[in-house]
């Protein structure tokens, strides 16, 4: 039996509350426990409150983690990732800087197709290796379960690969995975001319061979003009769903596609990007109780001036969750507090709400809101020592590795040290 106490935490951010996602003045509401700290039994949280509190229940055989006057908060859930993929386009993103557009980039060969071409040629094995070098990141960064998407395979046997290796890195590394079928990324360039051919390969093939080898939890579409359509998008999603996959949405991100439309009409869990969804849009997601996924990081890393309009996603209700979409494309960044800064910088989001759509928010969207995101009994002990003693600091201070410590199911993981104990 393992029994550890955290104790001397300047704020203990718990974000306990409502059992489902945060809306409106909710999302400011972080519930925040002063010298705060925790008792962990088994891998759970089992008690929270202030040091006085947690104090008696401290026998002789509990280690007690002196946090240092620190920040203490959930780990953060990244609700939308690339995490597995061969090489990097690093070219790209020369060649972005010096004028080229990502959509100009895409028709010349590059882009996705790019990575697809390195990915099919590697083995399970070094997707693996690369994989672990990047979660990594992500641990050191304070994220601690990231949603993993496919969609650089586009075979039959390439994605069943990636997925397979994003299994593997869920059994291999710390960082929990929650894996996501995106087949239907881009049409590659064998289908090139006659993507109704490929949707039936996703339909007819890909997708009974994930759901047999129970490989996906979700299903992804890139719902976009020079990717799916909205009746392509309709067609594969439908068919996940008979499947018994949950459905996510690439929606509205470089233009107003009527993906949106469609996470809302099939009853999506996710529509992700959003840069170009407007009033209409955003009511439709509101009344099909949709959780829009916003990628700020994407919109910086492309040069792009277009965030999401998040105010008016929050002002109309929605559960707003904040991600980094990383991948070696368009948004190469594994750091959820760079896009706290850019949630607040760019979509003027509140610290606080920031907060709670990479935690909270981003679990329940995933649907693990009961085992994770949130610093209460009985749900699993990831938490996060952040070196600040106000939480505000985590996007206020940019582009630093705040983490002094990590913990996975109540196991160290960053860094190799412990903090003060006795």
């Amino acid at each position: 039996m393992s029994l550890f106490a955290v104790i001397n935490c300047s704020q203990l951010v718990t974000l306990a509350g409502s059992q489902r996602p945060r809306v409106g003045e909710e999302l400011r509401e972080l519930s925040i426990i002063e010298n705060g700290a925790m008792l962990i039994r088994n891998e759970r949280i089992e008690q929270v409150g202030n040091r006085e509190v947690i104090e008696v229940f401290i026998t002789a055989d509990c280690e007690v983690i002196d946090a240092g006057n620190r920040t203490v908060l959930p780990g953060f859930v990244d609700a939308h990732t690339h995490p597995v993929f061969a090489g990097t386009r690093a070219g790209e993103f020369e060649l972005r800087a010096s004028g080229a557009t990502y959509e100009q980039i895409a028709l010349a060969g590059g882009g996705i197709r790019s990575t697809v071409r390195k990915t099919r040629l590697a083995s399970e094995d070094e997707l693996v290796a690369a994989g672990k070098r990047y979660a990594e990141w992500f641990l050191r960064c304070g994220t601690t379960t990231v949603e993993a998407k496919s969609g650089y395979g586009l075979t039959v046997e390439d994605e069943l690969k990636m997925l397979r290796a994003i299994r593997r890195l869920n059994n291999e590394t710390p960082l929990s995975y929650v894996p996501t079928f995106l087949g239907a990324h881009v049409v590659p360039d064998e289908f090139k001319g006659n993507s109704s051919a490929y949707v039936d390969l996703i339909v007819e093939e890909m997708l009974p061979r994930v759901a047999a080898e129970n490989l996906a939890e979700f299903c992804d579409v890139f719902c976009e003009a020079g990717a799916f359509s909205v009746e392509e998008s309709r067609r594969i999603l439908l068919a996940a769903k008979r499947l018994g996959l949950k459905l996510r949405v690439h929606a509205d991100q470089l233009s107003l596609s009527g993906g949106s439309a469609l996470a809302a009409e099939l009853g999506a869990m996710t529509a992700d990007h959003l840069e170009q969804a407007d009033e209409s849009a955003i009511c439709n997601l509101q009344s099909a109780m949709v959780q829009p996924v916003l990628l700020p990081c994407s919109v910086l890393m492309i040069g792009s001036q277009r965030y999401a309009n998040a105010r008016a996603m929050i002002e109309a209700g929605l559960a707003a969750v904040i991600a980094t979409d990383f991948n070696p494309g368009s948004s190469p960044v594994a750091s959820m507090l760079l896009a706290l800064t850019l949630a607040s910088t760019q979509m003027k989001m509140t610290p606080a709400e920031a907060i709670s759509a990479a935690t909270i928010n981003a679990a329940y969207s995933l649907g693990r809101g009961k085992e994770i995101g949130s610093l209460e009994p009985g749900k699993r002990a990831d938490f996060v020592i952040h070196d600040c003693d106000d939480y505000r600091e985590l996007a206020y201070f940019a582009g630093l590795e705040h983490p002094s410590a990590v913990y996975v199911g109540g196991q160290l993981v960053v860094p190799g040290e412990k903090m003060t104990s006795s």
